[in-house]
Formats: C-alpha cells, structure tokens, sequence
C-alpha cells in the first residue's frame, strides 16, 4: 500500500486529491496538512511515501517543505503539484530533490499513476513545462567533471542516457534499441549509480548539463 500525504492550503483541493486517491486500491492517504511546516511534521508523524506538495503556502512554501523533508531520512518522495508552470519552480523544485512536478489540470487516472510512478522510485516531469526546462538547462555551463562522468559508461549506457533526456520510457526506449525491457531497466540503474543521480530526472538534467543531446528546434 502507497502511502500518501496531502500538502495544499486549500481544503477543498485536498478534499479532491483525497477523494481521487481514496478510490484507488493500491493508495492510502494517511494525512493532510495545509502549510509546508505542517507537512514536514507530519512526514515524521506518518511516514508516508509519497508527499503531494503544493508550492505556494503561508508559514513555509512548498519549496522549502520540500528541501527539509528530503534532508531528512523519512525516505519520502515529493511530487510537486502546482497550479503554476513558471520556471523558477520548476528549477527550485528539482533542486530541492523533488522527484516530479505535475500541474493541477492533469486528470484522476494521471495523478494515480503519478503517485505509483514516484513511489516505485521513478520521477516525472509534466510534458507541458519538459521542453522550457530542457532548453534552460541546456544553456548552462557543463558540470567542470562532466566529461570524466561520461567516460565511465560504456557505450550502450551512453545511448539509453541519450533516449532517457529525450523523454522516452523504458519501454520506448527498448523498442528503439531492440532490447527487453528489463535490459533497458538494468541499464538506466547502472547509468544512475555510475553518474551518482538519484532518479531519471537528475539524469534528463545532467544529460543537457554535459551536452550530450541538445533541444530540439
């Protein structure tokens, strides 16, 4: 069983998350709070796996929320949830370590699968704010140890980092290389590990750090 914590100011956008999640079988949602310093104390209190976090709250922001709680060792994973696709959020997000950012439009079945897609370890981006954030990303100097981190995949790995910053999933990803895809998954964790990044979105952000692909038009 997932378990979730709901973090929005607005009672009646929790009480739609929570109606939503309710109905799923494989989720739980084991508390709600309405202020980032709620929240970091009630990941303490509930352990839950999954934080939905809003960005903008009194007391303390989502952002800074964020920030603390993925400091800690709860082991939670936050995905931001936001009426907003400005890009300092964005960036201030995935800084602060979250593992996805969806805008509040998406539908029930989208922020079900969200929740399981983060809580299995895996992160997200919501494709309406992918390609801003790519290009500014992209823009920037590459990490001075880029190059000596690249040298350490082989050849393979460096292909499947490449379809990763391009947006494909495991199993686009295999069609295209012609391999299982269970292979491809080995790859991506190896990929991970070797590049020290905690999730596919640090590998997007890095892959666009170091050069290795560039945005499209």
């Amino acid at each position: 069983m997932i378990r979730v914590l709901l973090v929005d100011d607005q009672a009646l956008v929790r009480g739609g998350f929570r109606m939503i999640l309710r109905a799923e079988l494989d989720i739980e949602v084991v508390g709600e709070s309405a202020d980032g310093s709620q929240a970091v104390a009630a990941v303490s209190a509930l352990k839950p796996h999954v934080v939905l976090m809003d960005v903008r709250m009194p007391v303390l922001d989502g952002i800074e929320a964020t920030r603390r709680i993925l400091g800690g060792d709860s082991g939670a994973r936050v995905l931001i949830l936001t009426t907003f696709d400005l890009d300092e959020h964005v960036y201030a997000a995935l800084e602060a370590g979250a593992s996805g950012f969806l805008l509040k439009d998406i539908s029930p079945e989208q922020l079900a699968e969200a929740v399981r897609v983060v809580a299995g370890g895996d992160a997200l981006l919501a494709p309406s704010v992918t390609r801003r954030l790519i290009g500014q990303f992209a823009r920037r100097q590459a990490p001075p140890d880029a190059s000596a981190r690249l040298s350490s995949l082989t050849e393979r790995e460096l292909e499947v980092l490449r379809q990763l910053a391009r947006g494909l999933s495991n199993q686009e990803i295999a069609q295209a290389l012609f391999v299982s895809e269970t292979t491809v998954k080995t790859h991506v964790a190896h990929v991970l590990d070797k590049l020290d990044l905690r999730d596919r979105v640090q590998a997007v952000i890095f892959a666009y750090e170091a050069h290795l692909v560039e945005p499209a038009g």
